[in-house]
């Protein structure tokens, strides 16, 4: 016999409202604060005039050994996708499909990165900008190469660079009275002096020994492959970042003596030095300051009328 069906009472439906987009970090269970910190800190800085309501890690992905983090990002104008590293973000709107920012992005990184990069800050390039320029042609150089002669032009480039590096950094002073300066293509002789200039002291007495025996190695290498019929992709590869070690260290070493930058705080002790800007002297050049303590060198006063 056929049952009959028991009729429900109509009555309307009740619908969950939408979570407003404030709460939802409230109900993560798994949350990364800092790299939210980071990512929120990122999106304001590239849009200022909105702000992060919600952030939330949707995906992570890894492409030849690299960690690539997708983030959906809401803020109270709009929607994106954050991915990092080389953090960028793009908008919702004309990318749909995380998926596909994500390759969109790894190929824009991977381009970004082939780009030549001295490894170092724009201040210190500012101290060798004609060895820097000559570094990157012997970059663009080694991308380009196949053939000996192809390494040989390489070898040059780098030789041009360091010759760059000894001309810029090289002054009278550092030539010992009743010596003989050395001439201005003598790399060797002049980055001996040059390191005896900017690391003197018993107490830098390994940084000297250093320096005159990276560059006194690294310019005999770079004139072997510029003369070498069998230079190979592996000796022009070394030669490339020998001589940009060399330039970067060389630069480095100029940078913090000519800037007073001492090597550790004198009210702390820490190795966390670096240049800051002077909160007593807005505009003012960066001085060199404490990432742990917070000291600051005092401005140098300047010189009456």
């Amino acid at each position: 016999m056929k049952r009959k069906s028991k009729r429900h009472p109509k009555r309307d439906c009740t619908v969950a409202p939408v979570i407003p987009t404030r709460e939802l970090p409230n109900l993560m269970f798994k949350r990364d604060s800092l790299a939210k910190r980071v990512v929120r800190e990122y999106v304001e800085s590239q849009a200022p005039d909105e702000k992060v309501a919600h952030a939330e890690r949707l995906a992570t992905e890894y492409v030849l050994g690299l960690k690539y983090d997708g983030w959906d990002v809401q803020t109270d104008k709009a929607r994106y996708w954050v991915i990092a590293p080389m953090m960028n973000l793009y908008s919702q709107k004309l990318f749909p499909s995380l998926d596909y920012a994500i390759s969109f992005h790894i190929g824009l990184t991977a381009r970004i990165r082939s780009e030549p990069d001295p490894g170092v800050e724009r201040m210190e390039q500012a101290l060798l900008p004609s060895a820097w320029r000559k570094w990157e042609r012997a970059v663009e150089a080694m991308t380009e190469a196949e053939e000996a002669e192809d390494f040989q032009a390489v070898g040059m480039r780098c030789r041009e660079s360091l010759v760059a590096m000894v001309n810029a950094a090289a002054r009278p002073e550092m030539v010992p009275t009743g010596a003989t300066a050395p001439k201005k293509a003598d790399v060797v002789g002049w980055c001996s002096l040059i390191a005896n200039h900017v690391a003197h002291g018993s107490s830098a007495s390994e940084v000297r020994g250093y320096l005159k025996a990276v560059s006194s190695s690294g310019w005999a290498l770079v004139n072997w492959v510029t003369h070498a019929s069998s230079a190979t992709s592996t000796d022009g590869s070394l030669a490339v970042e020998l001589t940009q070690h060399i330039v970067s260290t060389f630069g480095t070493a100029l940078f913090r003596h000519l800037r007073g930058i001492p090597d550790r705080c004198p009210t702390c002790g820490s190795y966390k030095i670096g240049l800051r800007g002077d909160p007593d002297h807005a505009g003012a050049e960066p001085v060199p300051g404490c990432r742990a303590c917070g000291w600051i060198k005092a401005a140098a006063a300047s010189p009456g009328p």
